[in-house]
């Protein structure tokens, strides 16, 4: 039973890769059946010989065809996906089947590719979804009932737990809580949160249970909000795309009217056999196809995208390796993208009156005992330089929500935490008022005090990335303006964009403000990129022309992003741009060559200069041109 189940399974994936890449099967199957033609042609029968040909027509054509009359039938405008299937009929219907076919088979091969392309980058919906709780703990009449989120009516109250993802937008009615909000605002240090202070849905309330008046509809959430925006913005089309889809019916249309003309006005005008005619028309409609045209663009995108892979930046379609160089700014996320996501302690000053390494030791103690992420990074601060060469026993430990800990150790009361926790007139006066000035610099600080004595304050930071720096420096060299979008307060965010060498910051961001700011940097600069790596950062990344994920960063982000630093190095952002520059050069020699070559081509028809096998050399030998050049990108 379990081997029938195995093979079951097996049989099922494998259908269903199949189904996948049918395109792609059908393409490559029709491009075989062409070259088995091709080599054994003297040894087949007309039979077998035309059946290759037809079979090769279908497989490779059907899945196009299909495509351009349903677009047809659909916008009742013709399109290049039906003009290739009249090249290809028109070429077959004067004996030219195997040029026909090979039309069919670069057509096909192309369009599957890019199927398969954009089947990879549209699934971040649902990574969103998954972050959003199904259920909650809704408080009636004095009783507990867990009810479906969709259920839930403003005014109604839930209960949060400690460690739980909040299930809808309120206010908090009772208790306390350090909440992640890193979902929502991209900050990576925890918000303290009590009374009639607002909580988001897909915030998590770290350490204390609290309970929470809801005052938003369960579809329309900040979190919901992120989801439509994501949606929204992912359907707007390209200028590009819009420029292809008007010149693709213009051009169709003229070609097919270019033909019907030419297949009778020679005959009536300049004393053309009607059969030299309707031979001339055919060559043009096979010279005329934009067989090379399609070729100047994809080819060369394939060997971008493959270049760029090898050095850790992955492109998730050649439109945003087209858009990257007309980028005239670029706005970056802090937390996790400039900087590295986690705080570090930065400065600590002690009583003068005690042992330096013994209060270091004990604040390392106590706060190894806390999950906060402030606690772990002053944790491995201790054992990172003095190390721990006492055992101290840590008794009665609480965690006291959003201000602190307390613990007792040696029979000494230790507090360590905010300063209003620890008492402000104390902190303040403690080394001559140094914690204004930490404050003032945007790092957070944190006192460890013994009783009644103020023994030690910290100063942490979240730190830039060593290669951010690097990035900024090259990016504003080549003419590109920066700009910081943050959920951190002013001073927080005036001192890293310093330190970073950002041109322009702006603070207090929440998710639908950094699409706004977006926007509006859009109108003042044209092409803009966002580059970003968490949950928060999504709709932004999809509002702007260009989005860029940090391969570390959130499965939303990734999935949302047009490209995806792998490594996340950002220093790699200038090569990218550059390899895109390079792109679009290769890009625009290929499609004035190709178009030459078609003008060429077509004025000779007309003056009888070339007969269609000449028509088709020059037609397929222009195609070979461009796809060799567009392969120089591999290097």
């Amino acid at each position: 039973m379990e081997t029938n189940q195995f093979l079951t399974n097996i049989a099922t994936d494998l259908l269903m890769k199949i189904k996948e890449h049918r395109e792609l099967i059908a393409a490559i199957f029709s491009g075989l059946l062409i070259l088995i033609t091709w080599a054994l042609g003297d040894y087949l029968s007309p039979f077998f010989w035309v059946t290759f040909h037809l079979t090769a027509f279908v497989v490779g054509g059907y899945a196009k065809a299909k495509e351009g009359i349903s677009e047809t039938i659909a916008n009742r405008e013709l399109n290049v996906e039906m003009l290739m299937v009249f090249a290809a009929i028109g070429a077959a219907s004067i004996g030219y089947w195997t040029e026909g076919a090979i039309l069919i088979f670069i057509f096909a091969l192309s369009g599957a590719l890019e199927t398969y392309t954009l089947n990879k980058s549209n699934q971040e919906i649902s990574s969103l979804m998954d972050l959003q709780p199904e259920e909650a703990l809704r408080i009636k009449d004095g009783r507990e009932e867990i009810v479906p989120v969709s259920k839930l009516a403003v005014n109604e109250i839930i209960l949060v737990r400690a460690g739980e993802r909040i299930p809808a937008d309120g206010l908090i009615i009772k208790g306390t809580t350090a909440i992640d909000e890193s979902a929502i605002t991209g900050e990576s240090i925890p918000v303290s949160k009590g009374n009639d202070q607002e909580v988001f849905a897909g915030t998590v309330a770290l350490d204390g249970s609290i309970s929470v008046q809801i005052t938003t509809e369960a579809n329309e959430t900040l979190f919901q909000k992120i989801i439509q925006m994501v949606q929204s913005a992912q359907d707007e089309k390209s200028p590009s795309q819009l420029f292809i889809e008007r010149f693709e019916g213009k051009y169709v249309k003229t070609v097919l009217a270019v033909v019907a003309v030419m297949m009778f006005l020679p005959y009536l005008l300049f004393g053309w056999t009607l059969s030299e005619s309707i031979y001339r028309a055919m060559i043009l409609l096979v010279v005329a196809s934009p067989c090379a045209l399609v070729a100047s663009i994809m080819p060369a995108t394939l060997s971008a995208i493959s270049n760029s892979a090898k050095s850790g930046i992955l492109f998730k379609g050649g439109v945003h390796i087209e858009n990257l160089s007309h980028v005239k700014a670029i706005a970056f996320d802090k937390t996790g993208t400039l900087t590295n996501g986690k705080p570090i302690v930065t400065d600590t000053y002690f009583h003068h009156d005690y042992d330096e390494n013994k209060i270091l030791q004990i604040v390392g103690a106590i706060e190894r005992e806390s999950t906060h992420p402030l606690a772990q990074s002053i944790t491995k601060y201790s054992n990172e330089n003095k190390g721990i060469t006492h055992e101290f026993d840590v008794l009665e430990m609480k965690t006291v929500s959003g201000n602190g800990v307390t613990a007792v150790i040696n029979n000494e009361k230790w507090e360590i935490g905010k300063p209003d926790f620890v008492g402000r007139k104390a902190a303040a006066n403690f080394h001559n008022g140094i914690s204004e000035a930490l404050t003032a610099q945007g790092k957070t600080v944190v006192f460890a005090k013994m009783n009644e004595e103020i023994l030690a304050v910290f100063a942490l930071k979240d730190t830039i990335r060593k290669d951010a720096k690097k990035a900024i420096t090259m990016l504003r060299k080549h003419g590109i303006h920066t700009i910081m979008l943050t959920g951190d307060n002013e001073l927080t965010a005036k001192s890293l964009a310093r330190e970073a060498g950002i041109d322009h910051y702006i603070a207090d961001c929440l998710p639908e403000e950094k699409v706004k700011h977006v926007k509006d940097l859009r109108k003042d600069y044209g092409n803009v990129a966002m580059v970003g790596d968490g949950i928060n950062d999504a709709p932004a990344l999809a509002s702007a022309n260009v989005g860029i994920a940090m391969g570390e960063g959130t499965d939303v982000a990734l999935e949302t992003a047009d490209v995806v630093l792998m490594k996340n190095d950002l220093s790699k952002l200038f090569n990218a741009i550059n390899l895109s520059s390079r792109m679009n050069k290769v890009v625009k020699q290929n499609v004035i060559f190709s178009l030459s070559v078609i003008l060429v081509l077509i004025s000779s028809n007309f003056f009888q200069v070339i007969d269609l096998p000449l028509g088709v050399i020059g037609h397929e030998g222009s195609t070979i041109l461009v796809i060799l050049n567009g392969l120089r990108l591999l290097k």
